[in-house]
């Protein structure tokens, strides 16, 4: 498997594995909807994609899938920072028996950037069950993430751009450009729409403007995204929703009526696609999915909104012109 040469074993570890963390997921994104009910916050869950966990294993020589804290994840989005900081403490404070793994800071990527420019929080949290029938997931991990709308906007371009492009600056492969571009465009949007830093705290406004436009001109950046059309495919009301991202850029969409259908499905698939980016995705609405998974849409249009009121904002210029290398007033 690390070799890229997975044989049917490592496909069969694999799924079984992923489908035993189906249940640990229902879980916690039911306690997740019950606190998040009548509030501005998005809850979205979804199960590592196989693909993801292959690449993962081959990045990381000494990484047990056992060990792998992000098979199944719950994500949540939040308005501003604020909120996700307060939310965040309530639900530490929470009285079940599910164990956080991690200290508070360990995995606070907002007050501690990646040097790619991501930003949001992880928790993992190991699965507690008493009762007999569920003894064997005891234990399995959970990986919980916490990011704002802006944050949510940035690392959905770089999803979006490592669709479209051969290069992955999530992951700071392939053309060094795009990554150095994105993570000028996190600390653009920290200091512009949450008070915050990025990666190049102690790089000037009008520095860290001037970088990422003359980058975005050489790259066309902003301009590729802005032309993307995003997917007029309708997720329905189903909650269960198998979204397919072709190498041709069509977007694909199945639902299921239930959670385990859309699993065996999935498994399929992958089967049927490989190579091909395959998720299982959930929220309570559609508008939700597409939101929670804007990458798979090809959405990245708020990006580009929030980059270029950024830079008016730090250069206190009444335009920009984020096509050229200059900004003008």
């Amino acid at each position: 498997m690390r070799a890229e040469t997975a044989t049917l074993e490592d496909y069969s570890i694999i799924e079984e594995w992923r489908s035993a963390h189906r249940s640990v997921l229902n879980t916690f994104q039911a306690i997740l909807r019950t606190r998040t009910r009548e509030s501005r916050i998005t809850v979205a869950q979804r199960h590592k994609r196989r693909s993801t966990i292959f690449d993962k294993l081959a990045r990381f020589p000494d990484m047990q899938l056992a060990r792998m804290d992000d098979v199944a994840g719950c994500r949540l989005i939040f308005p501003d920072t604020d909120s996700l900081h307060k939310f965040r403490a309530h639900f530490h404070k929470a009285r079940f028996h599910h164990k956080r793994r991690n200290q508070p800071n360990r995995y606070n990527y907002i007050d501690n950037p990646k040097t790619t420019g991501y930003r949001g929080i992880h928790d993992v949290y190991s699965y507690d069950v008493n009762s007999e029938t569920g003894k064997h997931l005891k234990g399995l991990l959970v990986e919980i993430q916490y990011r704002t709308a802006v944050q949510h906007a940035w690392a959905t371009a770089v999803e979006v751009i490592g669709f479209i492009t051969e290069d992955q600056p999530k992951f700071e492969k392939g053309d060094g450009r795009y990554s150095y571009a994105m993570a000028l465009a996190s600390e653009i949007l920290a200091r512009a729409h949450e008070d915050s830093k990025g990666p190049f705290p102690d790089m000037p406004d009008i520095e860290v403007i001037q970088e990422f436009l003359a980058i975005d001109s050489d790259l066309n950046l902003l301009n590729m995204l802005r032309g993307l059309n995003t997917a007029s495919t309708e997720v329905s009301e189903n909650r269960n929703s198998i979204l397919i991202f072709h190498d041709s850029g069509e977007l694909e969409v199945k639902t299921y009526r239930t959670a385990t259908e859309a699993l065996v499905a999935l498994f399929e698939l992958e089967k049927e696609l490989p190579g091909t980016d395959i998720v299982l995705v959930k929220a309570d609405t559609s508008e939700e999915v597409r939101f929670a998974f804007k990458n798979y849409f090809s959405d990245a249009r708020d990006f580009i909104n929030l980059v270029e009121e950024g830079c008016q904002n730090l250069s206190g210029k009444k335009q920009v012109h984020t096509s050229r290398r200059a900004i003008e007033a």
